[in-house]
């Protein structure tokens, strides 16, 4: 195992077992205890995440990363246990022209890779739907390519209502696509991948596979009804 990928393995060996004693004990005064450990196990993450956004940003324009706080809100939870048992990071490309955001979460038997559009505003959500209702022929196109299912399998999303959004026509052939609120792509991942020699390799590939789902969103969300561009 070279330096670089022993390096890696080292630091996922590290987080998960950190992670592991916090779903234990997830309260201030066992984490107050830990907390140079955490800080610890912090650093080397973000070594690790900045060599993935390096790497991402060879094949990709990219805007910004964001390392996710292992503290939760839990103002308005039912658990009001104070900390996250996983470890999170997203990488957001440069806006406008391009569209999608790519997420690496990391938690011991539950990792995966994941990307494309969580929480897009009513304005954009309006336009995939006209999109699809259109015209599904380049979506099926994507969702239907071999990497594509290899890597993901399907097109991910919840519903944002059960029948059909107000204008559209619940009868519409592409209805399941138009009710949906957001559109994600995901890859489950194993702790034993996680700790592969290969993972930040994986974590790269799997990324690039998103790449013809994100470039014709963002072809969509860049352009009018008619196909004009919007800047």
């Amino acid at each position: 195992m070279s330096n670089v990928n022993l390096f890696g393995y080292n630091i996922m060996k590290k987080a998960f077992e950190f992670l592991k004693q916090v779903q234990e004990n997830n309260n201030r005064e066992w984490f107050s205890v830990h907390k140079s450990e955490f800080d610890s196990v912090v650093a080397e993450n973000k070594i690790f995440f900045n060599r993935i956004y390096t790497e991402l940003q060879k094949h990709d324009s990219l805007e910004g990363i964001h390392i996710f706080r292992i503290y939760k809100d839990v103002r308005f939870s039912k658990d009001k246990t104070p900390y996250k048992t996983h470890f999170g990071v997203s990488f957001s490309r440069t806006k406008p022209m391009l569209r999608g955001g790519y997420y690496l979460h990391l938690e011991p038997g539950h990792s995966f890779v994941g990307g494309g559009f969580w929480a897009p505003n009513s304005e954009d959500l309006f336009r995939v739907r006209k999109e699809f209702e259109m015209d599904t022929t380049e979506i099926e196109k994507i969702t239907s390519d071999k990497t594509f299912i290899k890597y993901f399998g399907v097109l991910k999303g919840e519903d944002g209502v059960k029948m059909a959004p107000k204008g559209f026509d619940k009868n519409h052939p592409a209805i399941d696509l138009i009710k949906k609120k957001q559109y994600v792509v995901m890859r489950a991942l194993s702790d034993n991948e996680v700790f592969s020699s290969d993972f930040q390799k994986e974590v790269i590939a799997t990324f690039l596979a998103m790449r013809p789902f994100f470039d014709y969103m963002s072809e969509v969300l860049t352009t009018d009804l008619n196909g004009e561009p919007l800047f």
